[in-house]
C-alpha cells in the first residue's frame, strides 16, 4: 500500500510540474499542414501517391483481378495447399459457400476506396489552384480522374451498387452516402471521368507511366461497351445500347489511328519483363525494384503467391490453369476451334501436345511437366513444381511470372515476386472490343479481318515454343476463319471464343461471361463437366440473379449503419 502511495505521489507531482511548463506546446517535428500542402510541388506528390495506388496491391486483393476474373470463369482454379489456404479464394471459385462476411472481399472495396480518397484528396486541392500558378492543371485534373475512373470501374464490375462519390463530398456527404445510384447512372459517373481525361490529356506524356489522351479513349470505349448491355435489377441483359456500340467503334478507330499501340510481333513479348512498356501495352501498372520503398521495390504482389513450387525460385502454385480451359486451345485439322467437341479430351502432357493440334497460345499461357519454363530450356518446369496434384492437377499459370533468370526476379522471403509490369488493357483486348461491338452491331463482316489479325499473330508465335533438342514443343494449327459462314451468330460465338484464348489467366473471363449475359448456363455446364476431373468442385453451383456480382460486403453495410442496399439474391 506504501510503494501505491509512492507511485501515485511521484505522478502527481510529475503531473503539476507539466502543467506549469510550456514544453507540451512545441509544435510537431517532421509534419506539414494542410494548407502546407496546397503547392504545385507538394500536389505533384499527392498525384504521384495517387498513380502508387495502382501498385500498392496485395496477394489478398490484387489489382490483376485474377481471383475475381479467372477463379470464378472456370479458367483457373485456386490451387495452393488446398481448399482451405486462402479459404476466401475456395469461395470465390465455388459460389455455393460464399457469403457477404468473406474478408478478401471486403479488403478489396477498402483498397478501392483508400485509392479513390488518395485521388479525390489531390484534385480537392487542385481545384483551388489558378492556371497561372499551376499551368498543369488541366492535365493533372484529367490524370487524376482517369484513376478515379479506373479505381471506380474495378468496383462496379465487382459490387454492380457501389457508392459514388467525387472531391467536393464531405466527410459528412460520404457518411451519408448510400449505393442507390441506378446502374446507367453509375456507368455514367465513370464514363464522365474518362471523357473529361480523353478531351484533356496531351497524345503523349514525356514520363512513362503517366496517361495519354488515346489510353483515355480505349478506357472509355471499354466502359461504354460494359454499359451497352443493360441490366436489369436482377442482373440480366434486357438489351444492347447500339449508340454505345458505335461511340466504342469511333474511339477505338482513334486509338488505332493515334499509331501509339500494335500488336507486337510474338504472342509473347507482352508477357516478358524485357519487353515491358511495348506497343501493345495500353494501360499496365508500373511496378520496380531496388527504388528505396519498402520491401525492396513496388514489386508484383498481385501474383506474389503464383510461382511455381520450386523452393529455389517459386511459391505457392496459386491460379492454376483448368482442364477446361487448357482443352480449349485444341483445334481441328483445319486449325479452327474445337467449339463443340473440345473437351471431349483432355490435354494433359508433351505427348498430347504433339498429338494433337494446339493453338500456340496455350504454351504461351500454361506450364505443362517436361516443357521449359518461361521459354527458358535452362528450367524445364517439373511435376514436382506443382503442389497438390490430387486437387488441382499439374499445370502453372505463365503469363505473369518470370524466368529466376530475370534481372526483375527477387526474393522476398518466404515468398518471390518480380519488378514486371502488370497490363491492364493490352492492344489485342481492345481490337477485340471493336469486334465485338462490330458484331453486334450488325457489322460482323467487318469484325472478321480483325479476329483473323489477331489469330494470325497466334500462328506465327512459335518461335520461343520450342523444348531443349530445338523440336517444337505441340503440333501447331491454328488458321483464320473464312468468309463463308461467317453470319452474325457464327461471328459472335468466334468472337467470344477468341477472347477466351487470347486473354486466359489474365483476369477478364468472368466479366466477359456476366456482360453477355451467359454466366450461369456458361458456369454451371462448366462445372457439370468438370467435376468428373475435379473432386472439390462436386458441390459448385453458380446461382442466377445473384452470383453474376459479389454481395456488398457485410463490414461495410455495418460501417453505414444499413444505408447501402444489399445486391440482389443475398
Amino acid at each position: 500500500m506504501k510503494k501505491l502511495q509512492f507511485i501515485f505521489l511521484i505522478l502527481w507531482s510529475v503531473f503539476q510540474t507539466s502543467c506549469n511548463k510550456d514544453f507540451l506546446d512545441v509544435p510537431p517535428l517532421g509534419t506539414i499542414s494542410d494548407a502546407q500542402l496546397n503547392t504545385p510541388e507538394n500536389i505533384e506528390k499527392l498525384i504521384i501517391a495517387a498513380y502508387s495506388s495502382l501498385g500498392n496491391d496485395h496477394y489478398t486483393a490484387p489489382n490483376s483481378l485474377w481471383p475475381y476474373g479467372d477463379l470464378r470463369s472456370g479458367d483457373a482454379y485456386k490451387g495452393g495447399a488446398g481448399p482451405t489456404d486462402l479459404g476466401d479464394f475456395h469461395f470465390f471459385e465455388t459460389f455455393v459457400f460464399y457469403s457477404p462476411d468473406n474478408g478478401l472481399a471486403d479488403i478489396k472495396w477498402f483498397r478501392q476506396y483508400v485509392a479513390i480518397s488518395r485521388v479525390n484528396n489531390a484534385l480537392r486541392r487542385i481545384n483551388e489552384m489558378d492556371e497561372e500558378e499551376f499551368p498543369l492543371k488541366k492535365v493533372r485534373q484529367a490524370e487524376l480522374k482517369f484513376l478515379r475512373g479506373h479505381f471506380f470501374f474495378d468496383l462496379k464490375i465487382l459490387f454492380k451498387h457501389i457508392p459514388h462519390f467525387d472531391e467536393t463530398a464531405t466527410v459528412d456527404d460520404i457518411n451519408k452516402a448510400g449505393n442507390d445510384l441506378s446502374n446507367n447512372e453509375l456507368w455514367d459517373r465513370i464514363a464522365a471521368d474518362f471523357r473529361f481525361a480523353a478531351e484533356n490529356l496531351p497524345e503523349s506524356q514525356t514520363q512513362i507511366g503517366r496517361i495519354n489522351k488515346f489510353q483515355a479513349k480505349a478506357y472509355l470505349a471499354k466502359v461504354l461497351l460494359y454499359q451497352a448491355y443493360e441490366q436489369d435489377e436482377n442482373h440480366n441483359v434486357t438489351g444492347i445500347n447500339q449508340d454505345k456500340l458505335n461511340e466504342v467503334v469511333t474511339l477505338i478507330d482513334e486509338v488505332i489511328a493515334s499509331g501509339k499501340y500494335k500488336l507486337t510481333d510474338d504472342f509473347a513479348e507482352p508477357f516478358l519483363w524485357e519487353f515491358e512498356n511495348g506497343p501493345e501495352s495500353v494501360f499496365a501498372i508500373q511496378r520496380s525494384i531496388d527504388d528505396n520503398t519498402p520491401q525492396g521495390g513496388r514489386v508484383d504482389f498481385s501474383a506474389m503467391l503464383n510461382n511455381p513450387m520450386n523452393p529455389e525460385f517459386g511459391c505457392c502454385w496459386f491460379h492454376i490453369p483448368s482442364q477446361n480451359l487448357v482443352n480449349a486451345f485444341q483445334t481441328n485439322s483445319e486449325g479452327l476451334p474445337l467449339f463443340d467437341t473440345f473437351n471431349n479430351n483432355d490435354v494433359k502432357n508433351v505427348q498430347d501436345l504433339k498429338s494433337g493440334n494446339i493453338d500456340p497460345r496455350l504454351n504461351h499461357t500454361v506450364a505443362f511437366p517436361g516443357v521449359p519454363w518461361k521459354y527458358d530450356h535452362n528450367h524445364i518446369y517439373q511435376t514436382n513444381w506443382a503442389r497438390t496434384v490430387n486437387i488441382y492437377g499439374y499445370y502453372s499459370s505463365l503469363k505473369e511470372n518470370v524466368s529466376p533468370d530475370c534481372d526483375c526476379f527477387v526474393k522476398l522471403p518466404p515468398f518471390m515476386s518480380s519488378s514486371k509490369n502488370t497490363i491492364l488493357i493490352r492492344f489485342s483486348d481492345v481490337l477485340l472490343w471493336k469486334a465485338e461491338a462490330l458484331i453486334e452491331l450488325g457489322r460482323h463482316g467487318e469484325a472478321l479481318p480483325i479476329i483473323n489479325r489477331i489469330r494470325s499473330r497466334a500462328a506465327s508465335s512459335i518461335q520461343r515454343l520450342t523444348l531443349p533438342d530445338e523440336t517444337l514443343i505441340g503440333n501447331y494449327n491454328i488458321s483464320m476463319y473464312g468468309s463463308t459462314g461467317w453470319t452474325q451468330d457464327f461471328a459472335r460465338r468466334a468472337l467470344r471464343w477468341e477472347r477466351r484464348l487470347e486473354l486466359a489467366m489474365e483476369g477478364h473471363r468472368f466479366f466477359d461471361l456476366v456482360r453477355w449475359g451467359i454466366a450461369s448456363e456458361y458456369i454451371n455446364n462448366y462445372f457439370e463437366e468438370e467435376k468428373s476431373k475435379r473432386e472439390y468442385l462436386r458441390e459448385a453451383y453458380f446461382e442466377k440473379n445473384r452470383d453474376e456480382y459479389l454481395p456488398i460486403p457485410q463490414q461495410q453495410l455495418n460501417w453505414s449503419k444499413n444505408l447501402y442496399e444489399q445486391n440482389a439474391g443475398w
